[in-house]
């Protein structure tokens, strides 16, 4: 019995090794996770920045996202989509003398920083799913024209935190 127990100890000790090494392995590579920059398949020269999702007050309306994205490349850049990961749908859109609306397309000229922040430039998200929770983080991905993407993490936040600076 107790050579037993001895393979019993040791066959777990052995499986739990395993599960760790397999867990380290997991666990992105610092430069990987720097998303607040280029990615692999980002569009030369542009960055963004300042990402960040404000839940809807009351429950089935739409988030909004705000963020900085510049461009240092030599020609102008075009944000030609935008997608949320946990909404059904996003939509850029603009505020301009009080009302809202959709836009197809945000050009963005080399050297210009553009501000996608409330009382302008902003994508609307829809249809949010239930995980996107005030103090988590979902993920934001730019389509260029051309086919480009951008992709940079979203902290999310209620409305009373964005109204008061944020958690930044």
């Amino acid at each position: 019995m107790k050579s037993f127990n001895t393979l019993a100890f040791l066959t777990g000790a052995a499986a739990l090794a395993l599960l760790s090494a397999c867990q380290q392995a997991e666990t992105p590579a610092p430069e990987s996770s720097a998303t607040e920059s280029n990615g692999p398949d980002a569009k030369p020269g542009i960055s963004a920045s300042q990402g960040r999702l404000v839940l809807p007050v009351v429950a089935g309306r739409p988030a909004a996202v705000y963020f900085s994205v510049r461009n240092d490349g030599p020609q102008a850049a075009t944000i030609a989509g935008v997608y949320v990961e946990g909404s059904g749908k996003a939509e850029m859109h603009k505020t301009e003398g009080g009302s809202m609306s959709a836009v197809d397309a945000v050009e963005i000229a080399p050297g210009e920083t553009i501000a996608f922040e409330p009382g302008g430039y902003h994508v609307m998200a829809f249809d949010l799913a239930d995980t996107l929770k005030a103090g988590n983080a979902t993920e934001l991905t730019l389509t260029f024209s051309g086919g480009d993407k951008l992709s940079m993490p979203l902290h999310i936040e209620t409305m009373g935190d964005a109204m008061n600076g944020g958690h930044h």
